[in-house]
């Protein structure tokens, strides 16, 4: 199929951009890399009367290292990201997962803000937002706004960006001292989705976070206080509480006992990578 017609623009600033989007409303939407777009624009399942390019705005292509978090625009690649030699150091959680978003060729185009928008249940960078406690600024022409990972993801395929507003750059939580991080996920072949996926992290003083995708309708965290002993009671209710359901990749059983086993495994793994 061939999406349906609409009006192009390819703005000379980010400025530009936000006006448009503004005017438009709900029949505006942002193309950044577009692999997850284009699709459902050729399937006709987004319709939208205009659609504004940011890929090319230098404002948005930038990743700054702040006091406590490195900022990503939102035209930032997902190879760009990837391929920084300073990755595992500064983001030790994101540099485990990037391999298993997508194939290389997907990561070459695809944006790291694009994959959050799309908010797919089973993806590996709202996964890592909100095991970390990332955050994600939003923007509608002048005003903006940030919203921790929590307050964002709402649904599955569902955000809180709101008509006429855009994602700008999202903050990932540096590594924390003396903390250790582990990723994990089953999926049928590489490059797919994951059946389930897990990210941990454990905390230099004994304490500890799950956080599973694949699940729930979105990423969901399971903390553990230091001294904790009963982790397998704790992560079996877990598992349970996600509400998993029966579809055509796996079975809600088959989940939660992925939930159970690679969960604390993950767990594990993150606590024996402590410095």
């Amino acid at each position: 199929m061939k999406p349906a017609a609409f009006d192009y623009l390819a703005p000379a600033d980010l400025k530009e951009a936000l006006t448009a989007l503004a005017e438009a409303g709900e029949d505006g939407r942002i193309l950044a890399g577009g692999q997850s777009l284009v699709p459902m624009l050729n399937m006709r399942l987004a319709r939208p009367g205009l659609l504004v390019d940011v890929s090319r705005l230098p404002e948005l292509g930038r990743i700054e290292e702040r006091r406590d978090v490195i900022r990503i625009g939102a035209g930032v690649r997902q190879v760009t990201v990837e391929r920084r030699g300073d990755l595992a150091d500064m983001l030790p959680l994101v540099a485990q997962a990037m391999p298993w978003v997508g194939h290389e060729q997907l990561r070459s185009r695809g944006t790291i803000c694009g994959s959050l928008a799309h908010a797919d249940p089973s993806a590996e960078l709202p996964l890592c937002l909100k095991a970390l406690g990332g955050s994600v600024t939003l923007q509608r022409g002048r005003k903006s706004r940030t919203l921790s990972a929590d307050e964002f993801f709402i649904g599955m395929m569902f955000t809180a960006v709101a008509p006429g507003e855009m994602i700008v750059s999202v903050d990932f939580p540096k590594r924390e001292a003396g903390a250790g991080y582990a990723f994990r996920e089953l999926a049928r072949r590489a490059g797919d989705f994951a059946i389930v996926g897990c990210a941990a992290i454990a905390h230099a003083g004994g304490a500890a976070r799950l956080t599973v995708a694949g699940v729930a309708d979105t990423p969901q965290a399971l903390d553990l206080p230091s001294g904790s002993a009963d982790w397998d009671e704790r992560i079996n209710d877990f598992a349970w509480s996600l509400g998993a359901r029966d579809d055509l990749h796996a079975t809600a059983r088959y989940r939660r006992m992925l939930v159970r086993r690679l969960g604390r495994a993950t767990l594990e793994e993150a606590m024996s990578c402590r410095a």
